[in-house]
Order: structure tokens, then C-alpha cells, then sequence
């Protein structure tokens, strides 16, 4: 709500339904926004998603990437490629690079990370995560990640892509002065529907329960408090670019890999040359 009082929100998701609900809930605060039905996991239909924003003719002055899916059992994308690694890798990499162009100087682009992708940090290994497991850009595609991972279903899927979404932000400030690339992790936040494929009693212990502590534990967070970091990053009018914050707002340090600047170019030309063979 807080973005949409600076000007046109472009809301962009697969659900129409939600869309339109979210499009009047922020008329109702008194703002404005387009619903653009996009399938974050299907590389045509994002290319299609960003050539109608453009059609929109809106000044694009900030993106935010916050596409997330955690499957417990593995699927596919029309690609044929592993759904999580497509949602929240490679479809908001297709998204970012097709509008880069039509941003103006100095207009930020937020990804939305998470510290699972770190194997040293204690809450994401309590949590039974080991870490982002990168090979390849096209091994991820398979669903194949780095012997030695995480024995929880979908768990090296899910901290591989948010490795790659921190390792995207890294890369991309490098290479664009021009704009500001900068990451988010939210913390946990258990109130939100990343936990959806879970059996019912997970779902209500999640969304009813645990929901009510979030506030009062370190590295846990809220959709609101969240909400409002990620929109203090893109509206943060200082030149600071390739920063990764916490649920604070902080900054914070990715694991070892991600700071390494052989991985963050790898994991970008990998990506680059995988989405260079589903024709346009």
C-alpha cells in the first residue's frame, strides 16, 4: 500500500482473481494499480508480462521481485524445467532483464532473498536446510542440486534459487552503475502462503499460531514488517547498490559462495545462456 501512494503500482502474478482483489484494496486506500496475469515459472509468458507493461506507457521507476514457491514434491514448468528453480529463479531474471532498459537512472530493483541459501547460517541448518546446492544453471533446471543437501523434500530446490536470486543481485550492481540492485531477506515469516503445500494442521499452526510470536523472535518477521523494509529498499533514495538487508532493514553478509564474484558471474552467463534457448 505504501508503494502505491507514490504513483501507478503494476501488480503482476498468476491469479487474476487475486489480483483484482489486491488492485481493490489498494483503490480503496486511495490508490492506482494494472493487474498483468503472469506465470512467473513460464519463460513466454513473462516475456509477454513485461512487452505488456511496457504497452502501458507508466513511467517504471522501481521493480520489486518477490515471486516465491517452496514445493515439497517437485514439478515441472511448460520448459519442463524444476517449477521452484523457474518461479523464483529464472522467471523474475526474464522480468528484470527485459525492463532494465526502460528504467530510469538511479531506479532501484529489490529481489527478495533468503538466508537459506547460507550453509553457516544456524537458523536456516536448525531448520533442516544446507544451503544453496548450485551446480549449474541447466542442472537446476533439471532439479538436480549438490550431493550432501538438506533430507527435507524441495528444501535444496528452494535455498539454490534464492542463492541465485542473491547471487543475480550481486552480479547485476556490478555490472548496471546505472541502477541500484539490492536484496531482501524478510525473515521467517509464517504467516504468509510459502507453506501451502503443507498438510492442514502445519497450515493453521503456521498462519494462526505461530504468527502471533513472529514479532517477539530474532530472524522472524511479519508480511507487514516485511512489507515495510522491502519498501524502505526501493524507495531508498541514497546511491547504495548491491546491498543485501535483513528483516530489520540491516545489512547483512550471504553466504561465502555468493560472495564470490567467479559465482556471481557464473550463475548469471549460466542463467543467460539456459534462457537463450527457449526461443522468443
Amino acid at each position: 500500500m505504501e508503494v502505491a501512494r507514490h504513483g501507478t503500482l503494476v501488480l503482476v502474478g498468476r491469479d487474476h482473481e487475486k489480483l483484482n482483489e489486491l488492485q481493490q484494496a489498494i483503490a480503496r486506500e486511495g490508490g492506482h494499480s494494472v493487474p498483468i496475469v503472469c506465470d512467473l515459472s513460464d519463460i513466454p509468458s513473462v516475456r509477454r508480462a513485461a512487452a505488456k507493461i511496457l504497452e502501458l506507457h507508466v513511467p517504471i521507476t522501481g521493480l520489486v521481485n518477490n515471486a516465491g514457491i517452496h514445493q515439497i514434491r517437485a514439478t515441472k514448468n511448460p520448459q519442463g524445467w524444476d517449477m521452484t528453480f523457474a518461479t523464483n529463479h529464472l522467471g523474475p531474471f526474464v522480468l528484470t532483464e527485459a525492463l532494465l532498459p526502460h528504467l530510469p537512472d538511479g531506479a532501484s530493483v529489490v529481489f527478495v532473498a533468503s538466508g537459506v541459501e547460507d550453509p553457516e547460517r544456524k537458523l536456516a541448518t536448525a531448520a533442516g536446510f544446507r544451503g544453496g546446492r548450485y551446480i549449474s544453471a541447466e542442472a537446476s533446471a533439471r532439479g538436480e542440486w549438490k550431493p550432501g543437501g538438506s533430507k527435507m523434500p524441495g528444501s535444496d530446490a528452494y535455498a539454490t534459487s534464492k542463492q541465485c536470486n542473491l547471487a543475480t543481485v550481486l552480479e547485476f550492481a556490478r555490472e548496471n552503475s546505472r541502477l541500484r540492485f539490492n536484496a531482501v531477506e524478510p525473515g521467517f515469516n509464517p504467516g504468509t502462503g510459502l507453506g501451502r503445500e503443507a498438510n492442514v494442521f502445519a497450515r493453521f499452526l503456521l498462519k494462526y499460531v505461530l504468527t502471533l510470536f513472529a514479532p517477539f523472535i530474532k530472524h522472524w518477521s511479519t508480511p507487514k514488517r516485511a512489507a515495510r523494509v522491502i519498501t524502505k529498499a526501493l524507495m531508498n533514495e541514497s546511491d547504495e547498490t548491491g546491498v543485501y538487508y535483513d528483516e530489520r532493514g540491516h545489512p547483512m553478509l550471504g553466504s561465502t559462495l555468493v560472495r564470490d564474484t567467479k559465482f556471481t558471474a557464473r550463475v548469471v552467463a549460466e542463467t543467460r545462456a539456459l534462457l537463450s534457448t527457449i526461443p522468443r
